[in-house]
């Protein structure tokens, strides 16, 4: 196995990933990045993107990866596919193993794995992902307009999307496996306060129907076993999300959710030169302008740590 040596590894791509190989390419900076198992990150299963600066007739997610990525080759930046399987940040230097046994050693490394939503683990559930259904109101909201939806969910981001939703559509169903919320008291009592909002307690969708599109669902009252059919158009699911930042849980330093800990006003971790952007690090935002932002802030702060070093 011959050794690799760059200036830049990125690991993952998408916005952050993507932005900050523009940056430490444009700078002159020897830049790998690898695109990880899902190329483009979570909007590559987005259809329209609306709020992205830059688009103002909207963009198909995958597209805006594409125009992403040819921004960074445009400057030189080395993109490959595949998988970084593991890291060493141990010996004093900084190297990482792709999926097909490349050993990367590297002067700084940006982590952009990004976060993946948790689903329920539905067929129809994934044959309709980014046809009505969706892991982000914010981000797609917007299309549903005057249609009625469901949030699944019983915690402060489900309860979050569910009033979001309700200043867009006409109805919000919000359906809670248990018989109580695990939301804030203050968001509990927004909910309840709030008459677009039809609570199902003690329920969960058994199946989401719809062929080209969502139609409704069927849920499930886990007490009395009965099962309801509900025309909708739209589900959103806010049960979570799982950072991918396991090949870093013997270096880095993470909280009790798996997100990488950084210094607070920058990308820096707890390892000299390893820097952390996007979803890996930011459990609030979760925006693909955010992501790019917190590239930016990776590549600008990886390019100061070699020049200091």
């Amino acid at each position: 196995m011959s050794d690799k040596k760059v200036d830049i590894l990125i690991i993952g791509s998408g916005p952050a990933g993507y932005t900050a190989a523009i940056y430490t390419s444009r700078a002159g900076l020897n830049t790998l990045l690898y695109k990880g198992d899902q190329p483009g990150g979570q909007l590559t299963i987005t259809s329209d993107v609306e709020n992205y600066p830059g688009y103002p007739d909207g963009v198909m997610g995958p597209e805006m990866m594409v125009d992403f990525e040819k921004q960074a080759g445009r400057f030189g930046a080395e993109v490959k596919s595949g998988m970084i399987s593991s890291v060493n940040f141990s010996s004093g230097e900084l190297i990482a193993f792709s999926d097909s046994n490349e050993k990367i050693i590297a002067k700084s490394v940006i982590i952009s794995t990004g976060a993946s939503a948790k689903w329920l683990n539905l067929e129809s559930e994934q044959r309709l992902n980014g046809k009505g259904v969706s892991a982000c109101a914010v981000c797609d909201g917007f299309f549903f307009r005057g249609q009625d939806v469901a949030v699944v969910g019983g915690g402060d981001t489900a309860a979050e999307e569910a009033l979001y939703l309700s200043k867009l559509t006409n109805k919000v169903h919000l359906v809670i496996r248990r018989d109580e919320m695990r939301a804030s008291v203050i968001m509990q009592n927004r909910i309840k306060e709030n008459d677009k909002i039809e609570i199902h307690w003690n329920s969960e969708i058994m199946e989401i129907k719809g062929d080209e599109s969502v139609e409704g669902i069927d849920i499930l009252n886990n007490v009395t076993k009965e099962i309801t059919n509900i025309s909708l158009g739209g589900v959103f699911i806010a049960i979570g999300h799982q950072p991918n930042t396991d090949i870093f849980k013997d270096y880095l330093n993470l909280d009790e959710s798996g997100y990488i800990l950084t210094k607070p006003g920058s990308t820096e971790t707890n390892v000299p030169g390893v820097f952390a952007t996007g979803d890996a690090q930011d459990k609030i935002y979760r925006q693909a302008v955010t992501a790019a932002g917190s590239g930016c802030m990776g590549a600008l702060d990886a390019e100061r740590y070699i020049s200091n070093n």
